[in-house]
């Protein structure tokens, strides 16, 4: 490990070295005076601009695909990935047999590949089952085609190297939009360069979900809006292919998930600001149905027809509450408190994510530490980049807009928590709406710090220019910024932070060391999600194989909690003694059977995460 560690920080030693000392060096071909801003080019000064570009980006995007290939499958997928893996092979869970017990293979058949199922199975069970749109279900469909099951399963390889891939795509599509929003191909290259390593970015690709594609199309409608707010700043056109592209993204977006409308309010409320502005600066109402408006207004049209498509399944989603009932958290006492530090806690990991989730104190203590310590001194330096971005009239714009996304969203999410009780805090994949703008905002302050202005450098007695207090020059605060996220990225890579909310392979290593006889694994059932509970269990048993005729029983429950207690009686009476009763998430009063088994002393044992049991030995 210290010899990994030694090879990436000389790795990116050369990454640097390809960097110019000037933010002026990566102003477009097209700036006033780049001729002359261009030079010192260090051994690089025979390569075209251009050719350098490219190659940084290549950089770039290799360490991003490699850090978000490495461990791919060494984490057990969890319920919300299983639902991706069956509903894209046009299955169903359906399929799974209730209140009776089954073999793992039952449970695990609705992983198996299916050679008849159509891209209309995966839109109809979609429609039928689920609550999300079908656009990247129909894409792993296609993708996991190309791959050959794995022991009779679908591969977890191919379906979480799918957003892997389409994770690492954000990086050149990130730095677009840095350097289409601050006309400058260092903000474009920083950006881009955080994006590779930012550790939320890295968690949200090693999942088998839709989350990476949500991305890319919030990247895209980004990237239109800072393009339409340039051609209302200079009052011309916005060209018609440029809007058509915009309807299409957002259409795209939409398709993929249903809070990418939470982008789009966001975009909003930053078009209604600069609308304002531009009332308070001419007093002319007449502008606002100017070219540019005429075709933003067109975009908005489009986006709504696009929109509207989807009423009618998310009116019969309004009948599936039960898989959001997760979300909708209780407010008592401190819990009025949790969104707040639960907001705060990933816009931190976004940037820097220590192992603070370990289960070894010596390891939890000195990250934490770190971490504050980091953030004590990183902060006031960021701030000041942004400071400083706002003073030059041409990017300050851009830095509104692109905070005023990030604020709107945050301000929608703490009002759906407190206003509607839906806690969208507890989802950190949900801040996908806003995490682009963010990471465009911390490029276009590193920016500054690679080149901080004069007035705010400080000459150390050796000549030496340092940013901040601690004596730190800005290209050094730049370096230890990205290493940072870089070990954050190993931290969630290793699954010591953003760790997996299930352990089933923990709880089957449990089960091996405790049941020497038969097992049968119950559950109370109401949605897929606790289908997908079992499933991580059962396909770890079947992974270890070692385990003697292990049965699952999933006790149905819809509104009486009785009924899986009556499942569960009729069901021990069948079974021939002895075997151990794990009773897993069981959320209903214990059959009178039970209580012939001895409860066994859990307290001595370890608790598993996703994973609540009691252990009775029926003799």
């Amino acid at each position: 490990m210290r010899v990994f560690f030694q090879g990436a920080f000389y790795f990116y030693k050369q990454i640097i070295s390809l960097l110019p000392a000037s933010a002026n060096h990566f102003l477009p071909l097209a700036d006033k005076n780049s001729g002359s801003q261009r030079k010192h080019w260090h051994n690089w000064h025979r390569l075209p601009p251009s050719w350098v570009n490219l190659l940084l980006i290549l950089i770039w995007l290799i360490v991003g695909i490699s850090l978000r290939l490495v461990n791919l499958t060494a984490k057990p997928p969890w319920t919300d990935e299983f639902a991706t893996l069956v509903f894209s092979l046009g299955n169903t869970f359906l399929s799974v047999p209730l209140d009776r017990a089954i073999a793992p293979d039952i449970l695990l058949q609705p992983l198996q590949p299916n050679p008849v199922a159509s891209i209309g199975d995966v839109i109809h069970n979609l429609a039928t089952q689920d609550s999300h749109p079908p656009l990247y279900f129909v894409l792993a469909y296609l993708w996991m085609k190309l791959f050959p099951s794995d022991g009779g399963l679908v591969s977890l390889f191919a379906a979480r190297l799918l957003p892997a891939i389409i994770g690492a795509a954000s990086i050149p599509c990130v730095y677009v939009l840095g350097r289409v929003a601050f006309r400058s191909s260092l903000v474009g290259h920083l950006t881009a360069a955080m994006m590779a390593v930012s550790p939320y970015g890295v968690f949200l690709a090693q999942e088998a979900r839709h989350y990476t594609l949500a991305i890319l199309w919030v990247i895209g409608s980004l990237t239109c809006l800072v393009i339409a707010t340039r051609h209302i700043q200079n009052r011309t056109p916005l060209p018609i292919w440029i809007a058509l592209f915009w309807i299409g993204i957002n259409a795209l977006g939409i398709a993929t998930h249903y809070f990418f409308t939470l982008t789009l309010c966001t975009e909003v409320v930053v078009l209604i600001f600069l609308a304002w502005h531009q009332l308070q600066t001419s007093s002319k109402f007449s502008l606002l149905f100017s070219p540019p408006w005429r075709r933003i207004y067109a975009v908005a049209i489009g986006t709504g027809v696009a929109g509207l498509i989807w009423i009618p399944t998310l009116l019969e989603n309004e009948n599936r509450g039960a898989l959001t009932e997760w979300i909708r958290g209780s407010r008592v006492g401190l819990d009025w408190l949790s969104p707040i530090f639960q907001a705060l806690g990933t816009l931190i990991a976004m940037i820097s994510l220590l192992p603070v989730e370990s289960s070894q104190l010596l390891v939890v203590i000195p990250s934490g530490v770190v971490m504050l310590t980091f953030f004590i001194w990183a902060v006031p330096i960021l701030l000041r980049g942004i400071k400083i971005q706002l003073q030059h009239p041409e990017n300050r714009m851009m830095i509104q807009v692109l905070a005023g996304v990030v604020i709107s969203a945050i301000a929608l999410f703490f009002i759906f928590t407190y206003f509607l009780g839906i806690d969208l805090t507890r989802g950190a994949r949900y801040n996908f709406v806003y995490f682009p703008a963010i990471v465009v905002l911390l490029g276009a302050s590193l920016a500054v710090c690679w080149h901080p202005p004069q007035m705010e450098t400080e000459q150390g007695k050796n000549g030496i220019t340092s940013i901040g207090k601690w004596g730190i020059s800005g290209k050094k605060a730049v370096m230890l910024i990205w290493l940072m996220g870089f070990f954050s990225a190993v931290t969630v890579i290793c699954n010591l932070g953003y760790q997996k909310y299930y352990r089933p392979d923990l709880f089957v290593q449990l089960i091996q060391q405790t049941s020497p006889t038969p097992v049968l694994i119950a559950t109370t059932h109401k949605t897929y999600v606790h289908t997908g509970e079992m499933m991580g269990v059962a396909r770890e048993i079947k992974r270890a194989n070692s385990l003697q005729n292990p049965l699952f029983l999933l006790a149905h429950q819809d509104r009486d909690p009785n009924a899986s207690t009556i499942a569960l009686e009729n069901t021990l009476k069948k079974l021939p003694r002895p075997f151990d009763l794990w009773l897993v998430n069981f959320h209903a009063p214990v059959a009178e059977t039970v209580k012939t088994c001895a409860i066994s002393d859990t307290q001595s044992l370890p608790t598993v995460d996703g994973y609540e049991y009691e252990l009775y030995h029926c003799q």
